[in-house]
């Protein structure tokens, strides 16, 4: 690590004007009209947590070594991690959910409240008060003492205050762990820098918490608080599954446990890359350089989402700029396109009026693609044309709505298309999804009656052995007895008849990516409920367009 230390004098005057600075800022808050809250609540979001625009004024305008603005705040404001809260599609699921199973609807509040406004919750929490997220009274509604960090999602005070796991162990399931009986001056936030005796003394007169170096805060464990979720679920007899009984909702962190990459890289090295060279974490103390330093930018692969927010950024209440926004999509698409995985066409023969080539998928993610929540999926869109630029074969085309022609799922909600080993007809579509299940073996994408999977034939990272998956991450249906799905790539035959028609023939083979797949977009939409209709009127706008992960086309001879 390379670290320059700034002269005491520079530190102890910017010191004294921070101080300064949020002395006064204490009187103006305390010069405005306060909202009739109980004390406590009052109190305690002063104590537990504090919004991002608290740590904004010393963790912006800072340049790596080679110019670039690494902004922490900057970056975050564009992230879904921080419009966790704002999310349309989210807000109309949760809805939906509560809709279909009211007698559960505080549950599902609170449940779905711990990762996506996990400060206003976490503050209810303290005060023994019950969340509740969405309508009039809920944390999201204008004017509820808790909407500023209600909206301000994952945020800056959340993530740093996770404690280290247990050893040999890994939390889930949103348990954060943060301890909520501390008093505000026994309150620790976690970096993975050391931090000098000065800049802790400002940290605290800043925040009020006391800065601690941690090299934990960098470990893949501490994302799986939320992104390894399992869920309880609705059994027949209308009661909630217990004990063991879990639907395991999303679990790439036990993906990465038995991949290659655990030795390679940590999430935070995929998803939070490094700056180009050294770089300050402060802007109070700009000449002291850091290396590795991690950018704020969570690149994950919304697209969908993001292009919302592009569109709809000020009904939304987006944070941050539209350039910013526009650097994050580009950034995310990036990722997808060139850090997620590869296509090759290969073994071209005709035989007659019969066309047969493989189309190879190597994946270069440290856990199933697509990871996640259960509504995102890839497939494969592929055609075949004649000599004169006739398509003659298309498996895997679909509408501007999302919709994937010949997917049986798009089409009957009861249904859903098989994984291939061999396709050749155009109502064939190799998608790699999970499908959801009730306790009924019936399909479904309502999490509270999702209680397994009837299909999950998602890619898998090198290493993975489907035959001893984690407990949590099985390899269902066709896939398992596929000797070509394996850690790290599939390959799948085409058979096309060509039917007289003249060569050379144009192959193009296309892996496709969507965040929200075309039946979980309806089944929401159906709801009709005020949150639904809100997301249907902004996805008519934007439409449900996937994101192209690779492309080749091959001509035969």
């Amino acid at each position: 690590m390379k670290h320059t230390e700034k002269s005491t004098k520079n530190i102890v005057i910017a010191w004294v004007m921070l101080t300064l600075l949020f002395s006064v800022a204490l009187v103006g808050c305390a010069a405005q009209e306060q909202p009739s809250t109980p004390e406590s609540v009052t109190l305690l979001e002063i104590d537990l947590f504090q919004p991002s625009s608290n740590c904004t004024a010393c963790h912006q305008g800072m340049k790596d070594t080679l110019g670039n603005d690494v902004a922490i705040n900057t970056e975050w404001q564009s992230s879904i991690m921080a419009n966790a809260a704002r999310d349309p599609y989210y807000l109309a699921s949760v809805r939906m959910e509560t809709q279909k199973s009211p007698q559960y609807a505080e549950a599902i509040e609170e449940k779905c409240a711990i990762c996506h406004a996990p400060m206003a919750r976490l503050n209810n929490d303290a005060t023994g008060d019950s969340t509740v997220l969405l309508g009039e009274q809920g944390i999201l509604a204008e004017g509820h003492p808790l909407v500023d960090l209600a909206v301000d999602g994952v945020s800056c005070s959340v993530c740093h205050q996770i404690p280290e796991n247990p050893a040999d162990d890994f939390r889930h399931s949103s348990d954060l762990a943060i301890n909520l009986d501390l008093s505000a001056s026994e309150r620790l936030i976690y970096g993975a820098f050391p931090i000098s005796e000065q800049n802790v003394n400002i940290m605290k007169s800043a925040s009020g918490y006391t800065a601690v170096q941690s090299e934990h805060i960098r470990e893949s464990a501490v994302c799986a608080t939320c992104h390894e979720l399992y869920l309880n679920y609705i059994k027949a007899d209308s009661t909630l599954s217990s004990g063991d009984e879990l639907f395991y909702e999303q679990t790439p962190y036990s993906e990465w446990l038995v991949s290659d990459f655990v030795e390679q890289s940590s999430c935070q090295d995929c998803h939070m890359p490094s700056a180009e060279g050294a770089a300050p974490i402060s802007n109070i103390t700009p000449d002291n350089l850091y290396e590795p330093f991690a950018r704020h930018t969570f690149t994950g692969g919304n697209v969908f989402m993001l292009n919302l927010f592009g569109e709809f950024n000020e009904e939304l209440g987006f944070p941050g700029s539209i350039a910013a926004l526009d650097q994050h999509s580009a950034r995310t698409e990036d990722l997808l396109q060139n850090q997620t995985a590869t296509l090759a066409i290969s073994a071209i023969e005709q035989l007659d009026d019969t066309l047969t080539f493989d189309v190879g998928i190597e994946v270069l993610t440290g856990h199933k693609f697509p990871t996640s929540f259960p509504s995102r999926r890839t497939w494969l869109h592929v055609t075949v044309s004649d000599a004169n630029g006739k398509v003659i074969f298309e498996s895997g085309g679909y509408e501007e709505t999302g919709e994937i022609f010949g997917n049986a799922n798009d089409e009957n909600p009861e249904a859903y298309e098989p994984h291939y080993d061999l396709i050749s007809t155009p109502d064939q579509v190799q998608i790699y999804e999970p499908i959801m299940k009730n306790v009924a073996d019936e399909v479904t994408t309502f999490q509270m009656l999702a209680a397994g999977y009837l299909k999950d034939n998602r890619l898998l990272p090198s290493g993975f052995d489907k035959q001893n998956p984690p407990p949590v991450s099985s390899v269902i249906g066709e896939a398992l007895q596929d000797s070509s799905f394996t850690g790290g790539s599939d390959s799948i035959t085409y058979q096309v008849q060509t039917g007289g028609a003249s060569g050379p023939f144009t192959v193009q083979v296309e892996l496709l990516y969507q965040s929200v797949g075309y039946r979980w977009a309806q089944n929401v939409l159906e709801s009709q409920t005020e949150e639904a209709q809100t997301f249907g009127r902004m996805l008519e706008k934007t439409g449900n367009i996937p994101v192209m992960i690779a492309s080749q086309t091959v001509q035969s001879q």
